[in-house]
């Protein structure tokens, strides 16, 4: 028996428990063996995409008619790409650990990434959870924008074999798709609690150390050769505090450029090129004697910024190395080390949210600490809710709300922007902090959106069969329409909706809430069929149409 094989599979008896209900009402998986495989799926994406419960479950499609794809994760558009991460699971209650990935897995992927990315190609006979993400893909594509393959197969046991490999190979998609095989090992490498990093990094030429403020700074230079084997010595343990860690592994243009500098004839200008590191420590010490070419030790070592530099050498050294070369030995990378105070973790997540700001990023957990959250917080608790202010407190029960569903709602129900509430969430915490998370915001208008929200969403998840196809990207337009519904019927004004109309929002919710939902339907059918005529409406042009606020308008000139 396999150990990590073993911690695996006693983790999926509680994961089984804690989807049975979903996977029976969203996926008709009932059998035993059938819903441990998909714990298996949901386990991978959840660890795999560092996504919260309700966000892993939405990706999963496996069951009949799942066309080789057991779970589909479409990012949002950056920089005019997007990412789309298709996964394959095959677990097996043998517990030795050591069987290969099966060729008919791959095959199945292989088959599927050949159709699912050409808009043209006839995708048969395929579940409606499935087809509704692809034909978000497939319209994402006609709009022009370029997608990048992320092709994962999960196992409890070994990868693939040569012909499997030999099979990729004629495929022939080139760097566009990226392969990678997830087991036992891997899940448990990322589960497990970090342990601390303690590491010698071997700066080149001159460096500037100064003590400021109870903390201490060192800028210096370091070869690139000694970037890889330090990621290639501990890996992710060094990104725990990075909060983009998982977007190194996915191929785009910046990290192209990473790799082209690196393989050019001047892999000197590396260092003009490349914007550098950001590490944090516990400590640091160095021989101040020398006037150059420091060896620096340093203590609980993490990497807050870079994460996507250093994913992105280790895989050119990777290579690199199966030419016979390797990185060239003038590359050179700028780091800033910070030896900051122990107990100051908020001065960590405001560097790692300063030197992150280049590119959007999940800033859920470095808001956490702001007073509105705080107080929103404390308000929500008085009407016996919980408030969930961190990405990684997730909601278990009804009356516990995260922070990213609360912006999402807000931002669809209260703010009339459903478009960026769904296809823009990377930002909720970002660009549009500020408009979704007001001076005027308090409990009674989160709890009061969240909940109309959730009827929407329980629809697009859970079609009832009267539901057109279009709730399935419609829920936070029908959510908005929602939100209006229950004004009018309270009486008031978004800003009179207090504490002191809570009760009276809740049970109209409670007893109109279905209602609201089946009058917001037929509101969004009006406004298609303004937009449309008559005519039938493919797939592909609802996703687009729900991505966009061209419906917006018409639905907020109706009369509810």
């Amino acid at each position: 028996m396999n150990i990590n094989a073993s911690i695996i599979d006693q983790r999926l008896a509680g994961i089984q428990n804690e989807i049975a209900e979903r996977a029976r009402d969203e996926l008709n998986i009932q059998d035993p063996q059938r819903l441990k495989s998909l714990a298996f799926v949901y386990l991978c994406v959840k660890t795999m995409l560092d996504l919260d419960v309700e966000e892993a479950f939405d990706c999963l499609t496996e069951g009949s008619g799942d066309f080789g794809v057991d779970a589909i994760h479409v990012s949002e558009e950056d920089d005019g790409e997007f990412v789309v991460t298709l996964f394959q699971a095959k677990y097996k209650n043998d517990l030795s650990a050591e069987s290969n990935f099966q060729e008919s897995g791959i095959a199945a992927l292989l088959n599927a990434i050949r159709h699912i990315f050409d808009p043209a190609a006839e995708l048969g006979a395929i579940n409606d959870r499935l087809r509704s993400r692809v034909e978000e893909v497939r319209s994402l594509i006609r709009d022009g924008f370029i997608p990048r393959v992320r092709a994962i197969a999960c196992n409890n046991g070994l990868t693939w074999n040569e012909n499997a490999q030999q099979a990729i190979e004629r495929a022939d998609f080139g760097e566009q798709v990226t392969w990678e095989h997830v087991n036992h090992n891997v899940l448990v490498g990322i589960l497990q609690r970090p342990k601390q990093v303690n590491e010698t990094l071997h700066l080149t030429g001159k460096a500037f150390v100064e003590d400021l403020n109870f903390s201490r700074v060192c800028i210096g230079r370091m070869p690139v050769a000694d970037v890889a084997a330090l990621m290639r010595g501990h890996g992710e343990r060094l990104l725990e505090r990075n909060i983009r860690r998982y977007l190194g592994l996915h191929g785009n243009r910046v990290n192209e450029g990473i790799r082209n500098t690196l393989r050019s004839s001047s892999p000197a200008d590396f260092y003009f090129f490349n914007n550098g590191l950001t590490l944090v420590c516990d400590d640091f010490s160095y021989n101040g004697l020398q006037s150059s070419d420091f060896q620096v030790k340093v203590d609980n070592l993490q990497i807050v910024n870079g994460g996507q530099t250093c994913m992105t050498i280790l895989k050119t050294e990777e290579g690199l190395s199966k030419e016979g070369k390797a990185l060239p030995p003038e590359a050179s990378v700028l780091i800033r080390l910070y030896k900051l105070p122990k107990a100051n973790e908020d001065l960590v997540l405001r560097i790692t949210h300063a030197t992150n700001s280049q590119n959007p990023v999940d800033l859920k957990d470095l808001r956490a600490n702001d007073a509105l959250q705080q107080q929103l917080e404390q308000s929500i608790q008085a009407l016996d809710y919980v408030y969930r202010r961190k990405r990684l407190d997730t909601a278990t029960k009804a009356n516990e709300i995260t922070s990213g569903v609360a912006a999402e709602a807000l931002l669809a129900v209260w703010r009339n922007k459903p478009h960026q509430a769904k296809f823009f969430t990377r930002e909720h915490f970002g660009k549009l902090y500020d408009v979704i998370f007001t001076g005027q915001t308090n409990g009674t208008q989160v709890i009061a959106a969240v909940l109309l929200y959730r009827i929407a969403e329980n629809h697009r998840r859970r079609p009832l069969p009267g539901d057109p196809f279009f709730v399935r990207y419609a829920s936070c337009f029908i959510a908005m329409q929602m939100g209006r519904r229950l004004l009018k019927g309270l009486g008031c004004e978004l800003e009179e909706l207090d504490h002191r109309k809570f009760v009276s929002a809740k049970k109209l919710v409670e007893s109109e809430g279905e209602s609201y939902f089946r009058q917001s339907v037929e509101d969004v059918q009006n406004a298609l069929n303004g937009l449309y005529g008559e005519r039938d409406i493919s797939v592909q042009q609802l996703s687009a149409t729900f991505r966009r606020g061209d419906l917006i308008q018409r639905l907020l000139d109706m009369a509810v």
